[in-house]
């Protein structure tokens, strides 16, 4: 079986936003939504891209996604960021603009019929771990950086192939020694950052998640794993999904065979089937 690679993302059509929309003043901070037919209220999926929280993969690559599920029904409203190499990316902004960009949802929902009472996080690697983190942010203390003061709700993570243990890829090294860029340090250098930015040690979630794992991912399968018993010891409500046909990349390619199981993944957590 050939698999694909992050090299295959650039052949990925890019179709255009129904609406690009800023949370904030800074160049990146903005979101694409993206609206399924016909009337609303619509439900939600916050989607947040992956690559390795580096700057030079942006938010370009997930466009072909986030348009497929809205054709499915589900509107998507995806997420940039500033990122490593970014001016203000790292430790406390990459995580600020998550927050504020998915809080922004209150924003315009109203004006584009959004059910607010059915939105979900879904995430891609770098962009899992972030889905996870996104969802356990309430019980962050006020005066960490990177806490907020009334986090829009979710009803469910799809976390697909979710960098998800900080501590254990900071001593993997993974994507160059991405996560010590990310978060200015070692955990024993700055514990306190990992206490509130890693999935790992920041739960229990305390709302349905959703692994979905590719089979022949043996690079990023064991974060997410990682996450997943401590996640199960906590008493956390996690499910997996094993992609029989996937590394990591085929999950976020419509056109795989490896998309229903996305999609309907997507629709269980919302509360479809």
């Amino acid at each position: 079986m050939k698999l694909m690679t992050s090299a295959d993302l650039a052949g990925f059509d890019n179709p255009p936003a129904d609406a690009r929309i800023r949370y904030g003043d800074d160049p990146l901070q903005f979101g694409d939504l993206r609206l399924p037919p016909g009337g609303g209220p619509h439900p939600v999926a916050i989607f947040i891209h992956g690559g390795c929280w580096k700057a030079k993969f942006d938010i370009t690559h997930s466009s072909k996604l986030t348009k497929a599920l809205a054709r499915n029904g589900i509107a998507t409203w995806s997420l940039e960021y500033r990122r490593v190499g970014n001016e203000g990316g790292g430790w406390p902004g990459t995580f600020t603009d998550i927050g504020s960009g998915a809080d922004h949802l209150r924003s315009i929902a109203a004006d584009h019929l959004l059910d607010l009472d059915r939105v979900i996080a879904m995430g891609h690697s770098a962009g899992g771990h972030l889905a996870l983190w996104l969802a356990a942010r309430g019980r962050i203390p006020a005066d960490v950086a990177i806490a907020a003061a009334d986090p829009v709700a979710l009803r469910g993570v799809l976390a697909m192939a979710p960098a998800a243990d900080l501590g254990y890829l900071y001593d993997t090294e993974v994507c160059d020694h991405v996560v010590k860029g990310l978060m200015g340090g070692s955990p024993d250098e700055v514990p306190e950052r990992y206490r509130w930015a890693d999935p790992v040690q920041l739960g229990p979630v305390g709302i349905p998640q959703t692994l979905l794992f590719g089979k022949y991912d043996d690079d990023w399968n064991p974060a997410g794993e990682r996450y997943l018993e401590a996640a199960r010891v906590r008493g956390d409500d996690v499910s997996t999904v094993v992609a029989e046909a996937s590394g990591h990349f085929e999950m976020i390619d419509p056109d795989s065979t490896t998309w229903p199981l996305v999609v309907g993944a997507a629709r269980r957590l919302l509360g479809d089937n």
